[in-house]
């Protein structure tokens, strides 16, 4: 039988992304953890990290392993609160992925208020540009912006959004104003290499009737605020968040491009894993995001 010092350890393991990093997060030598980690697999007669690769991959073993120790561990946690009578204050730590500009503009200032009424418990929040991975289990929840890249993820929406199309005033006088989606195919189009997918294939219309356009251009990046600082100075049209453009579509900085042409919602979303049992502290994180995300999008235009 394991121990829950066991699923502890490997808790951490499969969220590390090598062994050195572990070994850090648990505050021990990596001989130390390699070696423990050789005796839990011995014990379980199963293989559970793939040796030899630069970044920790789990074996199919070593992600059921995980899967399953997740919810075991998190109920462990509600019944030490309920027996200790403590089960109002939230404690334990949350592991927040968020992606890069969203996570430092709105998410990192909202789990900040919540850490202050909540004195027990800690969180640690991960922005990344990198595509989810809900398999390793790098995080108790996630924030992403558009629909979820794994239909095996529960989600709830935050808040929402759009993408919208936009460039600055000097760029559309020098190379005039788009008419039709197909017209931007030969404009300047710069590209934000975000997550995993077709970059330059940009999106309008609705569910039922859904347009699209392949772009070019010579600047792209997978930083949005370079995006947008190019866009602002002239170099080309951006397809980006209305939420992270609507203080300079309001200034008058970048002018909305096709504002006749629909473009898809691109919600903001809470994705947690669709097989694991949901702890208090996490449930109630995420009421905090919906109930204050909204207004300070708004509150940012």
């Amino acid at each position: 039988m394991s121990s829950i010092d066991d699923l502890r350890f490997f808790h951490v393991v499969a969220a590390s992304e090598t062994l050195t990093a572990a070994a850090r997060e648990l505050g021990s030598s990596l001989p130390a953890v390699s070696k423990r980690l050789r005796a839990l697999e011995q014990r379980l007669d199963a293989r559970l990290v793939h040796r030899g690769t630069r970044r920790l991959v789990l074996t199919s073993e070593g992600e059921l392993y995980a899967a399953r120790l997740e919810t075991i561990l998190d109920q462990v946690r509600e019944l030490d609160d309920l027996i200790t009578h403590r089960s109002a204050d939230l404690r334990g730590s949350v592991v927040v992925q968020a992606t890069l500009g969203l996570g430092r503009a709105h998410v990192a200032p909202l789990l900040g208020e919540f850490t202050a009424r909540h004195p027990q418990l800690n969180i640690r929040l991960h922005t990344t540009a990198l595509p989810l991975r809900p398999h390793r289990r790098e995080f108790d929840m996630a924030v992403h912006v558009g629909a979820p890249p794994d239909s095996t993820l529960r989600m709830r929406r935050l808040a929402r959004n759009r993408r919208v199309p936009c460039a600055a005033p000097s760029y559309l006088d020098r190379k005039g104003m788009p008419e039709r989606v197909e017209d931007l195919a030969d404009h300047d189009c710069i590209v934000l290499r975000e997550n995993e997918g077709d970059f330059d294939l940009w999106r309008f219309g609705t569910a039922g009737r859904p347009r699209q356009v392949r772009v070019r251009g010579r600047l792209s990046s997978d930083d949005g605020d370079v995006v947008t600082g190019w866009a602002l100075r002239g170099h080309g049209v951006i397809m980006r968040s209305e939420w992270q453009v609507r203080s300079h579509l309001d200034s008058g900085a970048l002018v909305r491009v096709l504002p006749g042409v629909p473009t898809p919602p691109a919600d903001i979303y809470a994705l947690l894993a669709d097989d694991v049992h949901v702890p208090r502290r996490v449930s109630e994180l995420i009421d905090h995001l919906a109930a204050r995300l909204p207004d300070r999008i708004a509150g940012s235009r």
